[in-house]
């Protein structure tokens, strides 16, 4: 099915060219169910397919799991928080989490920008994750490793690298950037993130757990079996929203300067977050923003983010200079010969 917004003429850019443009590109995707939406100045053209049966709530109106494509929205929380003076970026977590605990020095180091930005030196997952995880690592490996366990193992961490020094990807970081936010204002995490991002910015389908019977996209194992709703444990800030592709659509707009006035403090946000801020790998040529990943493509800056769970897939990204974001979801776990990202990434950085 494909559903256009607005009718043009039949000409490169327009509606209907773009609609046969996102047919073929999820023709490309082995999953279940596949969304492929894209705006353009607002204008909005979604194509829903996939090898199983369509059911009685539209593939576009499902809340899938984003996984890892969480983190942009923990980023756009801290700096939402960063301009209303709440919070700085050089805070210590472990002063916000723990004041007068005894620590690592690198631990004491560790800066709130360090933890969303991959530079704070601590591992992808805690040390101790693994032992209670491998059991369960195709079901629920996240599920039994609680909030203070989380806070717990960061407060004993050596880290890998001094903070500030190198780049590394952790889930680890960002849940823990997320309890000391929480521990900061005083606010759950799930309130926090409503209050300051979900509910300004009008994003009433996205959730940080599942939602009522026949609401959330079921996930697949690589074979097609379905697997339960993720939980993530301690992990929330990482990974545990799930939205609507028309959601995901509503909150990159917003950074392409959608959805009329916000808040000074909002506005301030969303404009840091796409500012580059950081190089790394060989000679430095992966740049990054607060929050997303940044490159350049034929048609100006592209930034995005990816995302997986044990049985589904989230792409979000966007193009600053022309307006174009694209959003994607699939219900099928990554495997070897996967096309998914690099498709999402393509329409992205290829389609004029």
């Amino acid at each position: 099915m494909t559903d256009v917004a607005v009718p043009r003429a039949d000409a490169p850019g327009t509606p209907s060219a773009t609609a046969r443009l996102l047919a073929g590109a999820a023709g490309r995707i082995d999953a279940p169910d596949v969304v492929l939406a894209l705006s353009r100045d607002g204008v909005r053209t979604v194509h829903t397919g996939g090898s199983a049966e369509p059911g009685p709530v539209p593939r576009e109106r499902l809340h899938h799991e984003l996984g890892s494509a969480s983190k942009p929205y923990a980023g756009l929380l801290l700096a939402r928080l960063v301009a209303q003076g709440r919070v700085r970026y050089e805070d210590r977590a472990a002063d916000l989490l723990a004041p007068g605990l005894p620590v690592h020095p690198a631990v004491r180091r560790i800066t709130l920008r360090q933890l969303l930005t991959h530079t704070s030196g601590l591992p992808g997952l805690p040390a101790d994750f693994y032992p209670q995880a491998v059991p369960r690592w195709s079901t629920d490996p996240y599920g039994n490793y609680p909030a203070d366990r989380v806070v717990r193992a960061f407060l004993r961490a050596r880290p890998r690298h001094r903070p500030g020094t190198r780049w590394h990807y952790s889930n680890f970081a960002v849940s823990v950037l997320g309890h000391t936010l929480a521990a900061a204002t005083g606010t759950p995490w799930e309130v926090l993130l409503h209050q300051q991002v979900l509910a300004p910015l009008g994003l009433g389908a996205t959730l940080l757990r599942p939602g009522p019977d026949g609401t959330d996209a079921t996930g697949h194992r690589r074979d097609g079996t379905p697997l339960p709703a993720l939980d993530t444990g301690g992990f929330t800030a990482a990974g545990a929203l799930r939205a609507t592709p028309l959601d995901l659509l509503t909150f990159l707009e917003a950074h392409l300067g959608g959805g009329g006035p916000r808040d000074p403090s909002l506005a301030a946000a969303l404009t840091e977050v796409v500012r580059p801020l950081l190089r790394r790998g060989w000679r430095h040529a992966h740049t990054h923003t607060l929050t997303w990943f940044h490159h350049p493509s034929p048609y100006g800056p592209v930034l995005f983010h990816a995302g997986a769970t044990l049985g589904q897939q989230a792409f979000l990204g966007f193009r600053p200079g022309t307006g174009l974001a694209v959003a994607a979801t699939a219900t099928r776990r990554v495997h070897r010969k996967d096309t998914f990202v690099a498709t999402a990434y393509e329409l992205l950085t290829e389609t004029p």
